[in-house]
């Protein structure tokens, strides 16, 4: 508490409330966006000269609404919050340290890393006192070309972050998420719901169709007002005299399948930029148990990947220090996650370990930490 104090005081004297409460906030954009939107945002995100992720960020916010993006997105964070994880220094496990990886805030925080990867970057600012506590920074407001949080989202004043020890920003500079890639596909989506939507009050329910001579305008203005009386589906009055003929795309896409078809191959897109499957989420028709499981061992590499990143993240000087001037004792220690695997991977191994161990020496920490066994 009095390290991060003495900290802020000596980089700036000036600023004695959080960060955040120096930025104007802005809410997101939520007006009606296309394609030609996404390529914009992402043109001004790249920009040389001027670039900012304003834009972009209000795309994210606007396609994250979108339920099957959110699912997939959420399947592989809580894969991460779902492991066990502990502090280990000298080999032996932390006890003291249980209670705060246990508490939501802890969780928050690797929550917040995990997010990472989809946005591109990160900030948190954690606030000295007593207990871990912490605010997310606005992710429009971190400018990591310069190195700024501005104060206006759009703007180019700010504060250098680098210079408070408090301020913990994650991500690369030219990191722009992995939402990048999904947001077509959910705009797309987006508009062919919408057509979907369309066609079935449509042609949802039977056409009424009712023919009356031209020149009888009192039986034309019963009818009229029967069909609007009996109803909102929709109704044709047509002449006798004339010719009729329904053209549209009924008759070739009779039960919807076409809109049905186009969804569901958005969304197998999405599942695979973020899954890298999409058996684990939906059932195609032609799926079976041999492509579930290799779908499955896809997704666990990816998981594998995402526990190592965030017990990097978590192990990061920045982080450590944080968490020293909180006063917990973290000493040279590491966060582990508790190895918690694929029990068929794990068979496989243990037959290949035990006839290697009948030909070469095996150390006794190798099986502790392959198997994640608890030492005695």
């Amino acid at each position: 508490y009095n390290q991060l104090t003495t900290m802020k005081e000596k980089n700036d004297t000036k600023q004695s409330a959080p960060i955040i409460n120096h930025l104007q906030i802005r809410s997101a954009n939520r007006s009606k966006k296309d394609i030609s939107d996404w390529r914009a945002a992402h043109v001004s995100a790249e920009s040389v000269y001027y670039p900012t992720r304003t834009r972009l960020y209000d795309m994210y916010d606007d396609v994250m609404l979108d339920g099957h993006l959110y699912g997939i997105v959420s399947k592989r964070i809580d894969a991460v919050l779902n492991k066990q994880l502990y502090f280990e220094r000298e080999g032996k496990k932390v006890a003291a340290m249980d209670e705060l990886i246990q508490s939501n805030t802890f969780r928050d925080i690797v929550r917040i890393i995990m997010q990472t990867p989809f946005w591109g970057l990160s900030g948190l600012e954690f606030i000295p006192g007593t207990q871990l506590q912490f605010q997310p920074i606005p992710r429009k407001h971190i400018k990591p070309d310069t190195g700024l949080i501005t104060y206006e989202q759009n703007g180019t004043e700010g504060m250098e972050y680098a210079s408070f020890r408090n301020i913990w920003v994650i991500g690369g500079n030219n990191d722009l998420g992995v939402l990048l890639r999904c947001a077509p596909y959910a705009l797309y989506k987006r508009g062919n719901l919408s057509d979907w939507a369309q066609y079935i009050e449509l042609y949802g329910q039977p056409v009424r169709i009712i023919y009356y001579d031209a020149y009888d305008t009192q039986t034309k203005a019963e009818l009229k007002e029967l069909l609007e009386e009996s109803g909102s589906s929709l109704s044709l009055m047509i002449p006798k005299q004339a010719e009729f003929e329904m053209r549209d795309g009924k008759f070739t896409n009779g039960d919807g399948s076409l809109q049905h078809t186009f969804m569901q191959a958005l969304n197998d897109e999405m599942s695979v930029i973020v899954l890298g499957n999409t058996e684990t989420t939906t059932s195609s028709t032609g799926s079976g148990y041999a492509q579930s499981k290799v779908h499955n061992g896809q997704q666990y590499e990816i998981t594998r990947s995402d526990l190592v990143y965030t017990a990097n993240m978590l192990n990061h000087p920045a982080f450590i220090a944080v968490l020293q001037s909180y006063g917990y004792p973290v000493g040279d220690g590491k966060f582990r996650f508790s190895k918690d695997a694929d029990l068929e991977f794990l068979k496989q191994r243990m037959e290949i370990d035990l006839q290697l161990a009948q030909r070469i020496p095996v150390p006794e920490s190798y099986w502790y930490e392959t198997y994640g066994i608890p030492r005695p």
